[in-house]
């Protein structure tokens, strides 16, 4: 056998491993000792008899076999940390054989294997199980991606080298060519972590970690506008103190009141007032938190945007209402009022609250919208057809048709389910978003459609109007984010970079900032200025559903679809901790008025209290241990059957949550 033969087999081979360097050095090398490049004959039949070797689809199969078999078997110490390798290698022995033609032995593998990941990577399985050819590898974006993409995967030292010396005894060529080309492993020294379901263990960058860090080393400004109301009071000296009167309340603010408001059936509820006097009874005083005295002060930074003026009764209105604040903590937890939606046959689609719950709205599958005004549900005349509770779906047929009064406003002028409703921060308008691409504006003074703003391409998943108003945001299937105006039909802004769903979108409260999450598993921060991404939050394993800003707008919480909700730093881009309890998707997030509490609202029939301060200034040992978890859970408040659509807090720190009753069984 001639030298060139071996040294093209040597070639082929550092090309096909992507070692584009190496075969560079060794072609220079190869020229440059031309003259003494003779090999000995056994080493030349070995790589002649390695070529044949890798030439092989078995290869994937037995190798992986061999990885996963030796994983399984490794001690428990180190088996979480030797699992995050096999998902990797998984999904590019797959694709590799696909890329070879090897459709056939792709799809056995595939399938003899993908038991092992249904539990953490069903949705991503899902897509892969179209890939069935070469060229759909180029076609389909998330498996072009994930061949673009690199794993960065958490190890301690001693599992990197238990790894490494596996693979080198069992000349495991092919799994060490995926490992090096498409994984980074971040060693830590020491022994390994007990965290096994650490979100932050198995990440995927875009091109490469670079990209992502630079985004994240961008400058942002976080801190709360100048010159706001809040600012304006503390300077006046108006915030109370509450000192006095706290104290003998402290033990009532320790319950919390679930009041259920059934909505669809005629079932009457308390009047609003009621609510808000039963949540000044239970107040406790501002004392009852004393973390918040020891945390610096927000910093005040200047709108990006040209803010709308706040009508002199409006700002009365909040400021009183800022004076009554009830201050919560980890020992004065918030009174909850809930609204529960009933006969809604699966039509339920979304629901939002006002800021002070004095209206509720639904958004249904049937194109409608329906808004519901607290205050006149217990004004209903005694023969009103809705007071019978037999015979609902007749009732119902018969609103607005002579002698029955509708228990509610319904706006009608979407063509396809409404997604996800929006009120203005005064309640006069609502925002509605639809799989009819479009977004309408409509009045709860005038009770009529005002705008139809056309833009997206493709459903609308979610809008949401800015904290001061005017100013609106909204998410779609067609990957981007776009800013808007009330008083313009065309977008301000178009945000794009994802790669997958923008599934819901939230306002910075400085207004100068958007984030978005996406069924690519990131969330984005994005400046509505220049309309440029500049963080990149990677580290959940599902869709994000839901996001919410504490009130300083230095964190922000992120809720997905396994249930897990993640704590963020916005300044520097890192996870602060994960949340964990839910057992189903995380719809809703809210702050409380001061921060102090995080409300997170589930599939899972549960709204949970997570107390802030923990969550964020949790020490290394707790997070080694696995006890800070416990500690950041205040409490659990079950619904009998009823999923929580939606939450929020008024400014006085009451809790309004709301959902539609599931059928059991």
């Amino acid at each position: 056998m001639d030298d060139d033969k071996i040294i093209g087999y040597v070639t082929a081979y550092l090309k096909k491993k992507g070692f584009t360097q190496t075969e560079k050095v060794f072609q220079e090398e190869f020229q440059h000792n031309k003259s003494n490049s003779l090999l000995e004959p056994d080493i030349a039949n070995h790589l002649l008899a390695f070529s044949h070797l890798e030439s092989g689809p078995a290869r994937f199969h037995d190798g992986y076999s061999k990885l996963r078999t030796w994983t399984y078997s490794s001690l428990d110490l180190y088996k979480h940390e030797l699992l995050r390798v096999l998902y990797p290698v998984f999904i590019h022995c797959f694709m590799d054989l696909v890329a070879k033609g090897h459709v056939q032995e792709a799809r056995n593998f595939f399938n003899t294997f993908r038991e092992d990941h249904e539990m953490m990577h069903l949705r991503d399985l899902q897509k892969l199980e179209g890939v069935l050819s070469p060229t759909h590898l180029e076609e389909m974006e998330f498996a072009h991606s994930l061949r673009q993409s690199k794993f960065n995967i958490k190890i301690c030292e001693y599992s990197n080298e238990l790894l490494l010396q596996h693979l080198h005894s069992t000349q495991s060529t092919t799994i060490l060519g995926i490992i090096n080309e498409h994984i980074n492993f971040q060693v830590t020294p020491g022994q390994p972590s007990l965290i096994s379901d650490d979100p932050e263990a198995v990440t995927l960058t875009g091109s490469s970690q670079e990209a992502a860090n630079r985004i994240n080393q961008k400058e942002i400004h976080w801190g709360l506008l100048e010159d706001s109301l809040e600012e304006r009071l503390e300077k006046a000296g108006a915030l109370l103190s509450d000192s006095e009167k706290g104290e003998g309340d402290a033990k009532e603010g320790e319950n919390e009141e679930t009041k259920k408001r059934s909505i669809e059936g005629g079932k009457q509820g308390a009047s609003v007032k009621k609510v808000k006097k039963d949540k000044g009874g239970s107040a406790t005083g501002k004392n009852a938190k004393p973390e918040s005295n020891t945390a610096p002060a927000a910093p005040r930074v200047k709108p990006e945007l040209p803010l709308p003026v706040i009508p002199t009764e409006v700002e009365q209105s909040i400021l009183e209402d800022l004076r009554n604040r009830v201050q919560l903590s980890s020992v004065a937890l918030p009174s909850v009022s809930f609204y529960t939606f009933i006969n809604t046959h699966n039509g339920l689609s979304c629901s939002s609250i006002s800021h002070d719950g004095s209206l509720v709205a639904g958004g249904f599958s049937d194109s409608s919208l329906k808004v519901w005004d607290m205050a006149k549900l217990g004004q209903q005349p005694t023969n009103s057809l809705l007071q019978g509770e037999n015979d609902t779906s007749q009732n119902e047929h018969m609103l607005g048709q002579g002698g029955g009064k509708r228990q509610y406003t319904l706006f009608q002028g979407h063509s396809g389910p409404v997604y996800a409703a929006s009120f203005s921060p005064v309640g006069d308008f609502i925002l509605s978003s639809s799989a009819d691409s479009t977004i309408r504006l409509w009045s709860t003074n005038l009770n009529a459609n005002l705008v139809c703003y056309k833009g997206h391409n493709y459903p609308v998943w979610d809008v949401q109007f800015s904290p001061v108003g005017h100013y609106f945001a909204s998410s779609s299937h067609d990957r981007t984010a776009r800013i808007w105006s009330m008083d313009r039909i065309q977008p301000l802004r178009i945000m794009a970079g994802h790669l997958s769903d923008v599934d819901c979108v939230q306002w910075h409260v400085n207004c100068n900032y958007i984030a978005t999450g996406s069924s690519d598993k990131t969330v984005r921060l994005w400046d509505v200025q220049s309309g440029e991404c500049v963080r990149v939050f990677v580290g959940h394993r599902g869709m994000i559903l839901s996001l919410a800003m504490s009130p300083d707008g230095r964190y922000m919480a992120s809720g997905d679809e396994d249930g897990t909700i993640m704590m963020w730093d916005l300044s520097s881009g890192r996870s602060l901790t994960p949340l964990i309890g839910h057992t189903s998707c995380v719809w809703s997030l809210a702050f409380s008025s001061e921060g102090s509490i995080l409300a997170s609202g589930s599939a899972d029939c549960t709204v949970k209290l997570w107390d802030v301060n923990t969550s964020t200034k949790v020490s290394r040992a707790e997070e080694k241990s696995g006890n800070a978890n416990r500690l950041r859970s205040l409490k659990t408040l079950p619904t009998k059957s009823t999923p929580v659509y939606s939450l929020r807090f008024s400014r006085r720190n009451l809790l309004f949550a709301a959902g539609a009753l599931a059928k059991s069984g």
